[in-house]
C-alpha cells in the first residue's frame, strides 16, 4: 500500500503513521533499527528503495528516504508511506524536499521526528555521497555510515575522499564486495604448507577501489610487499596472487563471475565469485553497527601498496 502526502509536514506524516497502525495491525513494532537513504529523486531513487525493502528481509527496520529535489523550486515537502508488500519487511517513509528543503541541514530536520526511539540509526549514500559522511547533517545522526564509491561519478575522487576523512563508523560497500575474495584467501592459508607470504601481487582495472582495498588490506596484515597492478579486462578486481616459498596461491576470476584457486599441493578449484548485489551488501553491512576496524586498517594499508604500470594477463 503507498500513500501520497502532497505538501505535507513531518507531524502530517507521523499521524498517518499513528492511525495506520491503529487501523491495520502492528506493522511498525519490531523495528531493529531506522534506515535513512540519501540521494537525489531522479531514477536512482527507486533501485535505492528496492535495495532497502531486500536488506529489511533480514533487518526489519523503518526507512526513511530523503529524495532531494529541485533546489531552485519554491519550498515543499512531498511525503510518501509505503507498508505491506510495497515495503518488505519495512515501512518505506519517502520524504521529497524541494528548494531549501533539499539543503542537508533541512533533511536532518525532517527526520529527526522520524526515527524510531530507542533504536541505532544507520545512514546510507547509494550514489554521491558527502567526503566526510562524519561531518554530514544526517551522518551525525547515525552510529553507521554507508557509502559507495564505485557508484559515484568520480569513484577514484570518492575513494581517496574515504581513506582522508574516515572516522569510525563508517564503511563502503566496495569493502563489503570483497568479503567473499578475503574469506578464499584467508581459507587457503589455512592449509598446509603454513609458509609465510614473502609478496603480493593484486590485479584489476585501473578504476576499481575494492582493488584499492585488497591491496590495502594484505599489505596491512601481511606486512609485506604488495603491488597493485592493472589487468588486461575491465572486470573489477581479477587477481590476487600471494607468494610462497613452495609456490604462488593464486585466486583469478578472469570473466568477472567464476574465479580459479590454485595453490601447491591442492587441486584446481572453481569458485562462483560474481560481484554482489548492493542489497546483498547493504544486509552484511546491517548486520553490525560497531567500527570496522578491519576496514580502516585496509584504508591506511593502501598507503604501503607499491604502484605497476604493466597490466597482468589473467589464465581464462
Amino acid at each position: 500500500m503507498i500513500i501520497d502526502l502532497p505538501s505535507s509536514t513531518t507531524s502530517a506524516v507521523n499521524r498517518k503513521l499513528v492511525e495506520l497502525r491503529e487501523s491495520g495491525g502492528v506493522f511498525a513494532l519490531g523495528r531493529v533499527l531506522t534506515l535513512v537513504v540519501v540521494t537525489d529523486d531522479g531514477p536512482e531513487l527507486e533501485r535505492a528503495i528496492d535495495a532497502a525493502n531486500a536488506a529489511s528481509r533480514e533487518h526489519p527496520c523503518r526507512v526513511i528516504v530523503l529524495a532531494r529535489g529541485q533546489r531552485r523550486a519554491s519550498p515543499r515537502l512531498d511525503a510518501q508511506i509505503r507498508v505491506g508488500g510495497d515495503a518488505g519487511a519495512s515501512e518505506v517513509i519517502v520524504l521529497r524536499g524541494y528548494g531549501p528543503l533539499a539543503a542537508e541541514e533541512a533533511g536532518a530536520g525532517m527526520v529527526m521526528p522520524l526515527l524510531l526511539p530507542d533504536a541505532p540509526v544507520v545512514a546510507w549514500w547509494p550514489n554521491e555521497a558527502p567526503a566526510s559522511p562524519s561531518e554530514d547533517a544526517v551522518g551525525r545522526l547515525a552510529q553507521r555510515r554507508i557509502t559507495d564509491a564505485l557508484s559515484s561519478k568520480n569513484p577514484v575522487k570518492a575513494f581517496e575522499a574515504r581513506r582522508k576523512d574516515y572516522a569510525p563508523g563508517d564503511t563502503d560497500l566496495t569493502w563489503t564486495r570483497l568479503t567473499q575474495w578475503r574469506a578464499q584467501l584467508a581459507a587457503a592459508l589455512d592449509v598446509p604448507p603454513y609458509e609465510d607470504i614473502s609478496s603480493a601481487v593484486v590485479a584489476g582495472e585501473a578504476v576499481s577501489p575494492s582493488t584499492e582495498l585488497i591491496a590495502g588490506w594484505l599489505a596491512a596484515n601481511l606486512g609485506v610487499k604488495v603491488k597493485r597492478s592493472p589487468s588486461e579486462k575491465d572486470n573489477g578486481l581479477s587477481l590476487v596472487r600471494l607468494t610462497r616459498p613452495s609456490g604462488d596461491v593464486e585466486l583469478a576470476r578472469p570473466d568477472g563471475k567464476t574465479a580459479r584457486l590454485t595453490q601447491p599441493g591442492q587441486p584446481e578449484r572453481l569458485i562462483a565469485l560474481a560481484r554482489r548485489h548492493v542489497s546483498d551488501c547493504l544486509a552484511e553491512e546491517l548486520r553490525r553497527l560497531d567500527p570496522d576496524e578491519v576496514y580502516a586498517e585496509a584504508l591506511a594499508g593502501v598507503a604501503k601498496v607499491t604502484r605497476g604500470r604493466t597490466p597482468v594477463k589473467v589464465r581464462a
